[in-house]
């Protein structure tokens, strides 16, 4: 997607039409890689199911109408000259619809119905509502009319493969509602007309944007789009998800992922801190008796058969410093607890008897699932996670620190130098660190720029590491950021998910490092590379590293976060001379934390 010159206009077989709070989406984007021909109803309750078909109509022949999309953040519309269909969002679960000059025919996406699959449709006898039952998602899709709508209702109380729709018309135009509900809910009452929810959704996403995006758009021309993003994939507390929960997208990938979640927490903390905070905890939430936390959680489904890295302390020291103000004494010891049994997760259960550093068991461990690194070898010890826990450790000893606790604080600092000892005496050699095998001890290489991740470990590293690593970072570094693959590997691939295209946590987290070992210039440049790359490629999963192309899901919240941290952090750099208002000014409109 280009980032057209109206700032306020998206490609919605890129990014879906939603709201925050809301369970589902408006998309053409029906399952992973698929778009429909159609703009579907989308519910992510139970998984990502494709539930209802909107197809517009010429009024006079009820045949197709060949209709132009138009998505804002705040309505969409179908418009074949010279009729118009709009949608806004009046609240999370409920959705109006106007139609001038077309009808609109909605239609199960999948017709078969059978004992466990599909939907039914049926008029309720109590207000008069027409009801889609859907068995994928639990959920009802309530279709109420409004004054001047007609309905043709075709296969009411169908079964298996009968063909079943609702023709929403009417002469003078037509307006309807349709809800998703649980199992029955009182008739419908407007809360205004169509234009009243209209401007309600666009004040709500205002807003949102105010509070998490209040840059300068010359400095950050895609920042609005970026808060939409993260705003329309925000779902309320439902199933397995205690608290509000960013998805990582309405498409596929609608899960919370436990090293994902971090970077949006940094993205909301300034402007909207109580949901920054949700946002880091979400995982800690479904912790195990070992302290391991969840692959993943979404609204039905929590994974445990993979982790993720232990970036949470180098995220919660980064979170503390953008949030408005400190979380109190016991969300801090909560916290310090189980960030405790976190780290002690790696320290114990994932170190092996007699070795000093802990190891992953497959590279879906580290977050870069098939990084060339774990080639060789899957169960590694490896230099990137060395460098997390290191500084999750010390992160630790800051929370007891600040907690009253001075000895615990040095014996968390303890642990931290002696990981990092090992790190250092064990994995560097010959300029580089290799990986290991917790089996054999036997050495592995790659050009992967995971190997490289040890920069995080910033200030604390020696000076002569971290120049070293520095120059083999700038090595990865394409005309649009940092190649996961160099590009000069044999392995290197364009769309080879992390051996090749550009990722968002890589580049913050490599962004940090170099900038707190002191690395500041290579630091900006990689800043502004990705940064640009958002603002003309979108926000995609990832990116061809030398294209700049947008890869994979198109609406990915990390990169929008990553986009919205970074323009934040340049914006204060480059703000920070006399005369010009703090950087900071206007934030916290989001509310206090609690």
């Amino acid at each position: 997607m280009t980032v057209t010159p109206d700032s306020h206009a998206f490609a919605i077989q890129e990014i879906p039409f939603s709201r925050q709070g809301s369970w589902f989406n408006i998309s053409s984007v029906t399952a992973q890689h698929a778009r429909a021909q159609d703009l579907h109803l989308i519910s992510h309750q139970n998984g990502m199911h494709a539930v209802l078909r909107f197809v517009p109509l010429h009024p006079s022949s009820g045949s197709r109408a060949e209709t132009v999309w138009r998505a804002t953040p705040t309505m969409l519309t179908w418009e074949a000259d010279p009729g118009r269909i709009s949608m806004v969002y009046e609240s999370a679960d409920t959705v109006r619809l106007r139609g001038e000059r077309l009808d609109l025919a909605i239609t199960p996406a999948d017709q078969e119905l059978t004992s466990f699959t599909g939907t039914y449709l049926y008029r309720d006898p109590v207000d008069g509502s027409y009801q889609f039952t859907s068995y994928e998602t639990g959920r009802r899709y309530r279709v109420t009319l409004l004054d001047g709508t007609i309905a043709t209702a075709v296969g009411l109380e169908g079964l298996a493969g009968a063909d079943r729709r609702l023709v929403l018309s009417g002469p003078q135009g037509w307006e309807a509602v349709i809800e998703e509900i649980d199992s029955a809910r009182q008739p419908y009452a407007p809360r205004g007309d169509f234009d009243a929810a209209a401007l309600s959704h666009a004040e709500a996403f205002r807003d949102f944007a105010g509070a998490v995006a209040p840059l300068p758009s010359r400095q950050a021309p895609a920042a609005e789009l970026a808060a939409y993003v993260l705003w329309s994939a925000t779902v309320r507390p439902a199933g397995f998800l205690r608290r509000p929960a960013v998805l990582m997208s309405k498409h596929w990938m609608d899960k919370v992922w436990s090293w994902d979640h971090c970077f949006n927490a940094l993205a909301l903390a300034q402007g909207l801190p109580d949901l920054a905070w949700d946002q880091f905890q979400i995982p800690f939430d479904h912790q195990d008796e070992t302290g391991a936390l969840p692959d993943s959680v979404t609204h039905s489904e929590i994974l445990f058969n993979f982790v993720k890295p232990p970036i949470h302390g180098w995220a919660l020291r980064r979170l503390r410093e953008r949030l408005p103000r400190q979380p109190e004494s016991d969300e801090l010891r909560e916290t310090y607890r189980r960030l405790g049994r976190w780290t002690d997760f790696w320290l114990r259960a994932r170190t092996a008897p007699g070795l000093g550093l802990p190891h992953y068991q497959h590279g879906n461990d580290s977050g870069w699932d098939n990084a060339t690194t774990f080639d060789g070898r899957r169960v590694l010890i490896t230099a990137d996670l060395a460098a997390f826990l290191v500084l999750q450790l010390a992160e630790l000893a800051e929370l007891a620190k600040d907690l009253g606790d001075a000895g615990a604080a040095d014996r968390h600092l303890g642990t931290a130098d002696a990981v990092q000892q090992a790190l250092l005496e064990e994995l560097w050699s010959d300029g580089r660190f290799r990986s290991r095998s917790p089996h054999s001890g036997d050495w592995s290489t790659s050009r992967s720029l995971l190997d490289l991740m040890p920069i995080v470990l910033g200030e604390r590293l020696p000076r002569e590491v971290a120049d070293r690593l520095a120059e083999r970072i700038a090595e990865h570094l394409t005309r649009h950021g940092l190649a996961t693959e160099h590009t000069d590997s044999p392995h290197y691939q364009p769309d080879g998910y992390w051996r090749g295209p550009i990722w968002a946590p890589a580049t913050v987290l490599i962004e940090d490092g170099l900038r707190r070992a002191g690395h500041t210039g290579l630091a900006d440049d990689i800043s502004r590379r990705f940064r640009h790359l958002c603002e003309t490629s979108g926000f995609a999963e990832n990116f061809d590293a030398l294209t700049g192309e947008g890869l994979r899901d198109r609406a990915y919240t990390w990169t929008a976060s990553s986009y919205l941290l970074l323009a934040d952090e340049h914006h204060r750099r480059t703000s920070d001379e006399p005369g010009d208002p703090p950087a900071s000014a206007d934030r916290g409109r989001g509310g206090a934390h609690r």
